[in-house]
């Protein structure tokens, strides 16, 4: 069957598909222990999509059981590097021939445009999948320098059993982040979607089975934070648990860690990113361009969103009025339509924060540029237009909070030390982008700004090669690229005397 090509074709594919809601335990999809649901509702439209399993400490126990009993027998954790990578390049193949179920799956639960979901959110997770699997034959323990009479081994060993926690904005592309290197180094993951977004969780559960992978190696609960997350973080068997989300949330978790069995907690957080453009940016139409995707992209729900767009004064005022024109593109519309770029916020309640926030800009005397206002609530749908702020400052509400929306803060400045300044005044320290055609000034400015990723005229670079993470309150640990493996392995020390 071909792929869909029109918005009818999607949704005519949307009215067959099957959806389930059940947990995934052991190789097999069942129930809550409790029998408890939640409502599965499309951002679209309002419709409810399905009701899904709300597991909790039952389930959490059940499932860690089963993980843990397989990492010791072996099955998985003591196959060759060479055989898991044949399993994972086989689940990465799998993804990407059922692209158009997933990405539909990805659209009707959490809105965002079906052309992303498939050629950016679908594609990217095959490509971390198959990744790490190609990786972990080429990884290469070590041995230290010792007098002759000695040998010094330093080996990697899988941690055991992985508890991963992923959010609403990019359902698969975060789990297979955390998948990728921790099935490919042998351990066994019990994997928890956001309650947000809980259905491609689901399905690839079954997809990874299909690929090989052993019943027990990849589970998967569905359910609320503060039920099955909770759960999973104060779990005494839970060797390591991975997180993406919010500040609040990630500090939580440490807590439980340490209220537990001290596991280790590997966490990235929010961002509030600067985008800093100054007088000489090689290209400011270029620069308008990619500050609008940068706010816009998947409806601002991007933890890298360059959401403070610090403005040398010089150009300013012909800067925004760039980016006012641009973001005329990137207006809301059906998400099952292959031209919109721009769909629905994630639910009701995040679009009622974000209009919150919204509010609060013009309340603290930030200037309403443009946008700001729900749009295509007639189709029952939370959708927002894309929003510039000007006249704002570094203590105002929506340049100090992580909002979560499209919703794009200008900030005056004039000369590189205030916009590093600026810059590192927040709690966080994600991402940032640097505009200059000076290379000198490139360079420093990049230096001294803490955060964990810059970008030099463009923004939102990299690739699987590249680590991914932050500083400060953004959190610990790197997905993606070799240092990736670190969270999932332990280092072993064998000395032997010959």
């Amino acid at each position: 069957m071909s792929s869909p090509t029109s918005r009818s074709e999607w949704e005519q594919l949307a009215e067959s598909i099957t959806i389930n809601g059940q947990a995934m335990i052991n190789g097999q999809y069942q129930p809550a222990e409790s029998g408890d649901t939640f409502d599965c509702i499309s951002p679209i439209d309002g419709r409810l999509l399905a009701q899904v399993a709300s597991c909790d400490y039952l389930d959490a126990n059940k499932a860690v059981a089963n993980a843990k009993a397989v990492f010791e027998q072996g099955t998985w954790s003591q196959l060759p590097p060479v055989k898991r990578k044949q399993v994972m390049i086989r689940f990465a193949d799998l993804l990407e021939q059922h692209a158009d179920e997933l990405a539909l799956l990805e659209t009707l639960d959490m809105g965002k445009p079906i052309k992303f979901a498939k050629a950016v959110d679908v594609a990217g997770a095959a490509r971390a999948i198959r990744w790490s699997g190609e990786a972990i034959d080429k990884i290469y323990d070590e041995v230290a320098p010792t007098a002759h009479d000695e040998i010094g081994m330093i080996t990697r060993e899988p941690v055991g059993v992985v508890a991963a926690i992923v959010p609403w904005n990019f359902p698969m592309i975060m789990a297979c982040w955390k998948l990728g290197p921790a099935l490919a180094t042998g351990n066994s993951v019990v994997l928890k979607p956001s309650e947000k977004s809980p259905l491609t969780a689901i399905r690839m559960a079954q997809i990874a089975l299909d690929a090989g992978i052993p019943p027990g190696v990849l589970n998967v609960l569905p359910g609320f934070g503060d039920a099955v997350g909770a759960a999973l973080a104060l779990h005494m068997d839970v060797d390591t648990l991975v997180f993406t989300g919010s500040t609040k949330i990630a500090k939580q978790l440490m807590v439980y860690a340490g209220q537990s069995n001290m596991k280790r907690v590997w966490l990235e957080a929010g961002g509030k990113s600067p985008n800093i453009v100054f007088n000489d940016a090689p290209c400011l139409k270029a620069a308008a361009i990619a500050a609008a995707s940068a706010i816009a992209f998947n409806q601002g729900e991007v933890c890298t969103a360059g959401s403070r767009l610090l403005v040398e004064s010089g150009v300013k005022d012909e800067l925004i009025q760039l980016i006012a024109q641009e973001l005329k593109s990137w207006q809301p519309g059906h998400p099952l339509d292959p031209d919109t770029v721009t769909g629905a916020m994630v639910d009701e309640r995040q679009l009622e924060n974000v209009l919150d926030y919204i509010k609060a800009g013009s309340d603290e005397g930030a200037t309403l540029v443009q946008g700001g206002e729900r749009v295509m609530e007639e189709t029952g749908g939370a959708f927002v237009q894309p929003t510039i702020f000007s006249d704002v400052n570094n203590k105002m509400t929506i340049a100090s909070e992580e909002i979560f929306g499209p919703v794009l803060s200008v900030i005056e400045f004039d000369g590189m030390e205030q916009a590093i300044e600026i810059a590192n005044d927040t709690i966080y320290g994600l991402a940032a982008g640097v505009w200059t055609s000076n290379l000198s000034k490139a360079h420093k400015t990049a230096k001294a700004l803490r955060s964990g990723m810059v970008w030099i005229n463009h923004y939102d670079g990299g690739d699987m090669t590249a680590p991914f993470g932050g500083y400060k309150q953004s959190g610990n640990g790197r997905d993606k690229s070799l240092h990736a493996f670190d969270k999932y392995t332990e280092i072993k020390a064998t000395w032997i005397a010959l």
